[in-house]
């Protein structure tokens, strides 16, 4: 896992137009997102449409990426990061827990810029598979250049669940997605763009990465 810096974030939503900024703590992140073959060595199951050991795993809900940052955090010795309530429906996440976790929206675009100020952290077709150069099919994590912090895939290939609620006073419990995905337009491959989808939906572009905090 990479240790970012903490730093500050200006967070904005094109949908509402509205901007704030969020000062963010040091912490670690993982330099890819979660592979198929990490995913199978935890929980057994392989969920993705194609199939590869270096593909990023897809098909995953947030909830799965809950779940198996539980798992792989008791695998490894760690206090979970998150607290599932009973009946399932509900999660709580301990602040001061040293296991995996999904990172927050900010922690995840102040990761994406790695300290830069454009949209992209360099060309796009040298840092990110997209519709204009992925042949319609998703590709093994790495396979691009990082960014300035060494963390790869940040845009393209797969889009990164994010802890964060989108909008719940108008989407309820939708969860935020970044990055963009291997079938997505150049605009939507962008440290800024935002998407959110219900915990539950799985889909070929949509896959995690891990992240710790910094005690």
């Amino acid at each position: 896992m990479v240790t970012v810096p903490a730093g500050r974030v200006t967070l904005s939503d094109r949908r509402t137009g509205r901007s704030w900024d969020v000062e963010v703590a040091a912490f670690r992140l993982s330099a890819f997102p979660v592979t198929q073959e990490e995913y199978a060595e935890v929980t057994g199951h392989r969920p993705s449409a194609a199939r590869g050991a270096r593909l990023p795993v897809e098909g995953v809900s947030w909830w799965d990426a809950v779940r198996f940052c539980n798992a792989l955090s008791l695998r490894d010795g760690l206090t979970p990061a998150y607290r599932v309530r009973e009946g399932g429906e509900a999660v709580d996440r301990d602040a001061g827990a040293d296991g995996y976790r999904l990172p927050t929206e900010a922690e995840w675009e102040h990761a994406c810029r790695a300290g830069g100020t454009g949209p992209r952290y360099g060309p796009l077709d040298d840092i990110a598979w997209y519709r204009g150069n992925a042949g319609d099919r998703i590709h093994p994590v790495g396979g691009k250049q990082p960014n300035a912090w060494g963390l790869y895939d940040m845009l393209g290939n797969v889009w990164d669940w994010c802890w964060d609620l989108y909008d719940p006073e108008v989407y309820g419990t939708y969860r935020v997605l970044r990055g963009g995905g291997w079938s997505d337009e150049h605009w939507s491959c962008r440290a800024s763009v935002r998407r959110r989808s219900h915990p539950t939906f799985r889909i070929d572009d949509v896959g995690f990465r891990l992240a710790r905090t910094v005690s």
